[in-house]
């Protein structure tokens, strides 16, 4: 497979995960000067990696979780807490992942995760309010 079909399926599969507006407002937020990481992203972390069939997404998006946790990387943590809520993960299941951070990466990294995660929870039941049928 070359790379412009690696890339195709990395951007297919992180719409997928994460949702077409999310990944479009990423791909941008760099710039043209990012356009290039974009591509890396896209051909070998979501094309190559992610798209491995030894793990399922709702495993990988535990993992990321985890990771990012870990490298305290709120940013980022947050876009994987919703690709795994958009993959059928729990938030309980999330819970979990973050307190395996506290007893191995350590208390504050797992704080700022839960917090990270938090806003995330939030803002996802904001925006499940604000799409019901008034009429209801």
């Amino acid at each position: 497979m070359d790379t412009d079909d690696l890339y195709q399926r990395g951007l297919a599969l992180r719409r997928q995960l994460f949702g077409a507006e999310t990944v479009a407002r990423r791909m941008d937020a760099l710039g043209e000067f990012g356009q290039p990481l974009q591509h890396i992203v896209n051909a070998y972390s979501y094309g190559d990696v992610w798209s491995r069939p030894q793990l399922d997404q709702r495993s990988r998006s535990l993992a990321m979780i985890g990771i990012t946790a870990t490298l305290n990387r709120p940013n980022e943590l947050k876009v994987h807490v919703e690709g795994a809520l958009n993959n059928g993960v729990s938030t309980d299941e999330i819970r979990e992942v973050l307190l395996l951070v506290a007893m191995y990466a350590g208390l504050p990294a797992s704080i700022d995760a839960h917090k990270a995660a938090l806003e995330v929870f939030a803002l996802r039941a904001a925006n499940a309010t604000n799409t019901t049928d008034p009429r209801s």
